[in-house]
């Protein structure tokens, strides 16, 4: 690690510290040239494969916005949409991948959603599946259906992931 002040190419570790979430170390280094002080925060890199074939790194904040556009009008406080997103990027980070595709990361918001709230689970099912008829929707409600009869009968549910039927 290079020293910020004098650009020396070394730096001595003085104190090591986890962030709140744990996603991060927070690290107070000190430059064996110049004896100053500088603080680094090292995270595990992880990137996203986009449907073009392009690169960047993931960001929670953009799980965020598009889970906040199907949840539009819906009794879901920010702290919600904060926690879900904290839960899919623990998921997936837990996978140990360091690349994952737009399409996986789509996938594992719809469980955590789905449980937060089923309308913006069927509007974000919606456009993520790409629904093109009624007869979608209708397949999505009826496995939602299906499930919630599964819980009062006292059986588990299913995955979580209601996929429209190829026509």
């Amino acid at each position: 690690m290079h020293c910020p002040f004098c650009r020396h190419a070394d730096s001595r570790v003085v104190d090591s510290r986890t962030s709140d979430d744990g996603a991060s170390i927070r690290r107070r280094r000190q430059c064996p040239q110049c004896n100053r002080r500088f603080t680094t925060v090292e995270t595990a890199s992880l990137s996203v494969v986009k449907r073009s074939g392009a690169t960047e790194p993931f960001s929670r904040d953009k799980i965020v916005t598009g889970v906040r556009k199907a949840c539009q009008g819906r009794p879901v406080s920010e702290d919600d949409l904060a926690l879900l997103a904290q839960r899919v990027e623990e998921t997936i980070r837990s996978t140990g991948s360091a690349e994952l595709d737009a399409y996986e990361i789509g996938l594992t918001i719809l469980g955590p959603l789905r449980e937060l709230d089923e309308v913006a689970y069927l509007r974000f099912a919606s456009v993520y599946q790409a629904f093109d008829s009624l007869d979608d929707f209708e397949a999505a409600i009826t496995a939602l259906r299906a499930e919630h009869e599964h819980e009062q009968d006292g059986t588990a549910g299913g995955t979580g992931e209601v996929a429209p039927d190829p026509v």
